[in-house]
């Protein structure tokens, strides 16, 4: 990963066309027809995909580690939604992250959220390992 004082502040930005689809009622979380509150976390992971990226290290990514999400709005199918994310603070291989959805001008959802950097290659065997260790 590149020195901190690059990363900090860095902006990244994801836009999603919601779909029917995408609603609560089509992928069994809800009864309303409006846009499934968990595609707002995936547009949001990828908004801070892209404001780190060119910051990555070849061989390197970044996983989830937590989130705060807090969601003021509804989306109604149809909408084109947006998310930015900025990189606030970086905590060793942690990195910390400010970020909203908007829907035009209406502020739909606000998070927090905290990303861990990890060598692909070694996360990936030890991902294979606890799998094969659970499946004795």
């Amino acid at each position: 990963m590149e020195r901190e004082g690059d990363i900090l502040g860095a902006v990244g930005f994801s836009v999603m066309s919601i779909r029917p689809g995408d609603s609560a009622v089509a992928i069994g979380i809800g009864d309303l027809p409006v846009a499934a509150s968990s595609h707002f976390l995936n547009l949001l992971e990828s908004a801070t995909l892209t404001a780190i990226s060119e910051f990555l290290e070849p061989g390197e990514t970044t996983t989830l580690k937590v989130v705060a999400l807090e969601i003021f709005e509804a989306v109604a199918i149809g909408s084109e939604i947006r998310a930015t994310a900025t990189c606030s603070q970086v905590r060793g291989r942690d990195l910390d992250f400010v970020c909203d959805v908007y829907d035009g001008e209406r502020h739909i959802a606000h998070a927090t959220m905290t990303r861990a950097t990890v060598e692909r290659v070694s996360f990936l065997a030890r991902t294979a390992a606890h799998s094969l260790n659970s499946q004795i």
